[in-house]
């Protein structure tokens, strides 16, 4: 027997793909990687799809919180270099949850990689019995037909769009710094346990720490001192959203948005997180 599995990000992709696979694919299981530090936006997402599919998200996580991953790691943050969220609190649950559910049984994964995407790779197991396919590569879906198909369907997008153009964790460190600003602005609790990490990381590896590169999530400031060019890091924001909205007409306000941040910032996102 063949299982059908599709993971849900939270993000305007996948979930652009699991109501295009819906009627194609009414079998199909959904999973999210619950990290336990996604933002509010995210989970209310998850559980406006839950009641659109009129089935159940599986939740998979790694029975341990953050915080036990922290220290296990000796009080390192995540980093683009050093990506252990990733491994252990989203790849490891995800590999755990098919051999304990599926067996040996033949396993095929549904990824939401657009079309216009070729430089993008997903998820690939290693095991033989999981198959990676890509509906939307395949049948020619781009971002503007993924915004039809979230509109058309009623679901919309996720409430985060308005000012972050990622699913993710709330202390992502691929966010760029106008998304900090807005973490601290719509989440401040939020805000500030990310400073407490940054602290706890910077104590713990003191002159050790690689010149700052594990204690803080942002490159080279602090959230603190990132917070304190709040005004600086808006208007520069504004006037780069200024400029995206000028090049191109008639944009939807999160590729405006996406525009503006790449040029406030170019860091590449996380792909793997998109699981």
């Amino acid at each position: 027997m063949t299982r059908h599995i599709m993971g849900l990000s939270g993000g305007k992709d996948s979930s652009a793909l699991a109501v295009y696979l819906r009627d194609r694919l009414p079998d199909v299981e959904y999973f999210f990687c619950d990290t336990g530090a996604e933002l509010p936006e995210t989970y209310e997402y998850l559980a406006r799809l839950e009641a659109y599919f009129g089935k159940r998200i599986h939740r998979l996580n790694s029975g341990r919180d953050f915080d036990h991953w922290l220290d296990v790691y000796r009080g390192a943050l995540p980093s683009a270099n050093m990506r252990w969220c990733t491994r252990m609190m989203k790849i490891k649950p995800l590999e755990d949850w098919i051999a304990s559910s599926f067996g040996g049984e033949q396993v095929i994964s549904y990824v939401a990689i657009r079309s216009d995407e070729p430089y993008r790779e997903g998820y690939l197991s290693t095991k033989s019995n999981i198959e990676v396919r890509y509906p939307f590569r395949e049948d020619g879906i781009d971002k503007d037909a993924v915004f039809k198909i979230l509109e058309d369907s009623g679901v919309g997008v996720p409430a985060y769009y308005e000012w972050r153009t990622r699913s993710g964790c709330y202390f992502c460190f691929f966010q760029r710094k106008a998304e900090w600003v807005g973490l601290a602005e719509r989440h401040p609790d939020l805000f500030e346990q990310a400073v407490a990490y940054e602290q706890k990381s910077e104590k713990n590896h003191g002159q050790y720490g690689m010149q700052g590169r594990y204690f803080t999530w942002s490159p080279g400031e602090p959230l603190p001192l990132l917070l304190q060019r709040r005004d600086e890091i808006l208007a520069k924001h504004e006037a780069a959203m200024a400029r995206a909205a000028k090049r191109r007409k008639n944009l939807p306000l999160i590729d405006v948005l996406g525009a503006a941040l790449d040029e406030d910032d170019d860091t590449t996102a996380c792909q793997v997180c998109s699981i």
